[in-house]
């Protein structure tokens, strides 16, 4: 199993503080959302089924004509590979690391690309794949450079794959309303802008006859009846959404001043997280866990990547570990 984010548990045992003492900012998930919708007893008791109204309502959030719900963006990334035989796949990286694990255990061929490298490396792939905002570096990657990379591999039958499990805050960024194009393949995820990790929810965007072949790979049910109930009920709140998105803009800049004001400001980001390349990112991580905060450390580059405090406890505990580490560090 990869290293994520959020292994809470195993940073409690690590340095012997219980759970319920810990700053959590090691994901990328938005912590706090809003009221969430009874579930009716049906949704424990009976199979789930496809005629509830989530199809419809991701329709409508999404601006998509075709979509497939899955057991989170994640389900997707490990099923794509199966798709596709013997590709030359390129990953802009660095970049989450289990897409590059699920192409490589399904025998592709990979080759780990800067972003100035897909150019020249474009005619030699079969599938390029990134990660818009990527994680994470934060590094946004504009709509017309995608388009016209997604159609120099669709020439030759090739594929684009954009994870796009961060740009619920910038919609305006995405390629949705473009997925119907072949050869291009958005996965989005649910649980990290709503912040419901839990619910194991996530999109996959694209033309139906791949859609079909995914949604037979997977199987039936893979969505579970309540998760279906609470999402179809989010996905529907425009004004809850708004909200949402204001407050996650406004946090996420506030992080970044934050972070900027001790001496480390942020090499990329997004709404959703900071990302900070330091030599000291070591040392910074394991200060701010022996004090209870915990955040997500990367060897290559060193850097670490804070996610969003909770509240304003959160806020004022994680500004005054930084000032203590700033001046023990001076």
């Amino acid at each position: 199993m990869l290293e994520h984010g959020g292994r809470l548990r195993a940073a409690a045992l690590k340095f012997a503080i219980p759970l319920r003492d810990w700053l959590d900012l090691s994901t990328g998930i938005a912590p706090y959302g809003w009221s969430l919708p009874d579930i009716p007893a049906s949704a424990w008791t009976r199979l789930p089924e496809l005629d509830d109204g989530l199809e419809s309502a991701a329709r409508d959030y999404y601006g998509v004509a075709n979509l497939l719900p899955v057991a989170g963006s994640q389900a997707a990334i490990q099923a794509l590979p199966r798709l596709r035989r013997n590709a030359r796949v390129g990953i802009v990286s660095p970049a989450y690391a289990e897409h590059a694990a699920a192409w490589r255990r399904e025998g592709h061929r990979l080759l780990e690309l800067s972003e100035g490298g897909v150019n020249r490396a474009l005619e030699r792939l079969d599938v390029l794949l990134l990660v818009n905002p990527n994680n994470p570096t934060g590094r946004r990657f504009t709509p017309a450079q995608l388009l016209a990379w997604h159609a120099r591999l669709a020439e030759r039958g090739g594929w684009l794959v954009v994870d796009e499990a961060f740009i619920d805050c910038t919609p305006e960024h995405s390629l949705a309303a473009h997925s119907e194009r072949p050869g291009l393949i958005v996965l989005r995820s649910f649980g990290k802008f709503f912040g419901l990790a839990g619910i194991r929810l996530g999109f996959v965007l694209a033309q139906p006859g791949l859609l079909a072949q995914m949604a037979e790979l997977l199987g039936p049910w893979t969505v579970s009846g309540p998760s279906r109930v609470v999402a179809t009920t989010l996905l529907q709140d425009q004004a809850a959404q708004q909200a949402q998105r204001e407050r996650l803009r406004a946090d996420g800049l506030r992080l970044a001043a934050l972070l900027g004001a001790h001496g480390l400001a942020p090499t990329g980001g997004c709404s959703l997280f900071h990302w900070v390349v330091s030599q000291r990112a070591s040392l910074l991580y394991e200060f701010l866990a022996c004090n209870g905060i915990l955040t997500r450390l990367f060897a290559s580059p060193s850097s670490l990547r804070f996610g969003l405090p909770p509240d304003e406890p959160g806020w004022l505990r994680l500004e005054q570990a930084l000032q203590v580490f700033a001046k023990e560090s001076a």
